[in-house]
C-alpha cells in the first residue's frame, strides 16, 4: 500500500495515510483513460451545427443556360457548390456525438487516473477542509501554504462555504467524491483529497 503524507491547511505535515492499492495502486490502463476522456468531451458536444446542401438551398431549379454553344462551362443549377449562394459540399448536419462506456470501464479509468497521480506525487491529502464563512482569500492562502496552483479539490461532504470560496479562483475546481471524473483528474496539476474523501472513494471503488 502507498503511504502518503497528510497535511493541515497551514501546509504542515500532521501524519500519513495508507492508500488502498485496489484504488490507488492499480495497473494504469491508458486505453481506458483515453476512452473515458474522449467520451466525456464527446458527450458535452451539442451537435447542433447545421448548414445547407445544394438540395436545401432555395432556387436553382432552372438550368442557367443551355448545355452547348454558349462558350460557358456547362452548369445545371445556380445552387451547386461552386456558385456563390450555392449549397455546401458534405454539409454538417445535427448529430449526436455521445457514446457509452460501461460502468466497470469508467470505474477502472478513474482508478487508473488516481493511480497515475499517486505515481507522479501529484496527490495531496488534507486532514480536513471546512470554512465557517465564504472567503476566497482564505482559500488562496491554503493553496499558497501547500504550494499549489492548478488543483482539483475533492471533498468528502458538501461544504457550501468551501465551494463558494474556491469558485472565483480560475485555476481551482472543487468536486465531491460522487462527481469526480477522469478528465478533471488529469486536467489539473494536483489532486487534493480530504481524509474523508479518501475513505469514501475507497468505499465506492475498492
Amino acid at each position: 500500500m502507498a503511504n502518503v503524507s497528510v497535511y493541515n491547511i497551514e501546509g504542515k505535515e500532521v501524519g500519513s495515510i495508507e492508500l488502498n492499492d485496489s484504488v490507488f495502486g492499480v495497473e494504469v490502463n491508458e486505453h481506458l483513460v483515453h476512452m473515458a476522456v474522449v467520451g466525456q468531451l464527446a458527450n458535452k458536444r451539442q451537435g447542433t451545427q447545421s448548414t445547407k446542401t445544394r438540395s436545401d438551398v432555395r432556387g436553382g431549379g432552372r438550368k442557367p443556360w443551355r448545355q452547348k454553344g454558349t462558350g460557358h462551362a456547362r452548369q445545371g443549377s445556380i445552387r451547386a457548390p461552386q456558385w456563390t449562394g450555392g449549397g455546401v459540399v458534405f454539409a454538417p448536419k445535427p448529430r449526436d456525438y455521445s457514446f457509452k462506456i460501461n460502468k466497470q470501464e469508467k470505474a477502472f479509468a478513474i482508478k487508473s487516473a488516481l493511480t497515475s497521480r499517486v505515481n507522479e506525487s501529484k496527490l495531496v491529502v488534507l486532514d480536513e477542509l471546512k470554512f465557517d464563512e465564504i472567503k476566497t482569500k482564505k482559500f488562496q492562502i491554503i493553496l499558497d501554504n501547500l504550494k499549489l496552483n492548478k488543483a482539483l479539490v475533492v471533498l468528502g461532504e458538501k461544504n457550501e462555504n468551501v465551494i463558494l470560496s474556491a469558485r472565483n479562483i480560475p485555476t481551482v475546481r472543487t468536486a465531491l467524491t460522487n462527481t469526480i471524473n477522469v478528465y478533471d483528474i488529469l486536467k489539473y496539476d494536483t489532486v487534493v483529497l480530504t481524509k474523508d474523501a479518501v475513505a469514501k472513494i475507497e468505499e465506492v471503488y475498492a
